[in-house]
């Protein structure tokens, strides 16, 4: 697979050992990784790097994961967003869905749930550009 088609993928945590795992895990399923640390980071990331999906921890420093997920809503409301998170409760994942979140992943999480995020990152991804093609196409 070549640069312009890897998926390119925000993981957002203010850990740096489960940053450097999921980059190994991601990096492992051919993606390009870019990392923040909160989530004011990952605001910015999102409005300069336009990724393909997001990785957004709930708990952290600055500006926590709910509330970075309510702006990427609003800025960017085709970016797929992934909860990741250790509390693990159902109002938070409740809240996390109905703001838009299209999963939700509880640490510790496993491989298979990394792959079939990526997956899925994958298909929506096909999914929009087939969507941009056909409206190139329409508009042509």
């Amino acid at each position: 697979m070549d640069e312009q088609e890897k998926l390119r993928i925000l993981i957002t945590d203010d850990s740096r050992l489960l940053r450097k795992k999921l980059r190994e895990e991601l990096e492992h399923h051919d993606c390009e990784v870019i990392e923040s640390i909160n989530g004011k980071e990952a605001i910015t990331a999102v409005l300069e790097q336009e990724p393909d999906g997001v990785i957004l921890d709930i708990v952290m420093p600055v500006v926590g994961g709910i509330e970075a997920l309510q702006f990427i809503r609003e800025v960017a409301p085709s970016v797929p967003v992934v909860m990741l998170s250790s509390m693990n409760t159902p109002q938070k994942l409740m809240t996390c869905l109905k703001m838009g979140a299209i999963d939700f992943i509880t640490k510790p999480y496993t491989k298979e749930q990394i792959f079939n995020t990526v997956e899925r990152f994958r298909k929506l991804k096909a999914k929009r550009i087939e969507k941009a093609q056909a409206q190139e196409y329409n508009d042509f």
